[in-house]
């Protein structure tokens, strides 16, 4: 469990993304190890947990909790575009193979993760909450 101010939350989200063209750009050992070092720094100065992150040859995967102020929309927003940045300003050549100037793809994959609430347990709990026999509005008062 994770706490700020005003909330306790307990989030997982399993996010993947791609470099523009699907360009194997992290065959280069030293970019992919600069690739993994900025991304956890991102998730560390916004607060953002990584709990597991790999890049692959072509395409990045990361366990991640964010706390619930922010959408996964941002997190992933901010991670690729400070990422971009100082992997371009770092490693020009990148910019010879990605001729569009941009270092990933507009797009990204996300899924909740849960370790004991399964989406089969939520399906089974709203279906059996609709079987259940509703008590009065109003009390009732015995004489």
């Amino acid at each position: 469990m994770r706490r700020t101010s005003h909330s306790v939350y307990e989030t997982s989200y399993h996010l993947v993304w791609c470099p523009k063209y699907r360009r194997d750009i992290f065959k280069s050992s030293e970019i992919r190890k600069r690739a993994k070092e900025l991304i956890s720094e991102i998730c560390s100065d916004y607060d953002f947990e990584e709990q597991e992150l790999e890049v692959s040859v072509d395409h990045v995967h990361l366990m991640i909790s964010i706390p619930p102020s922010r959408a996964i929309g941002y997190a992933i927003r901010v991670i690729k575009s400070i990422s971009a940045k100082e992997l371009f300003r770092e490693f020009p050549e990148l910019k010879r193979r990605l001729w569009s100037g941009e270092l990933w793809e507009d797009g990204y994959f996300a899924r909740t993760v849960g370790s004991r609430m399964t989406s089969e347990i939520i399906e089974r709990y709203i279906k059996n909450h609709r079987e259940l026999a509703q008590g009065p509005t109003q009390l009732q008062l015995k004489l």
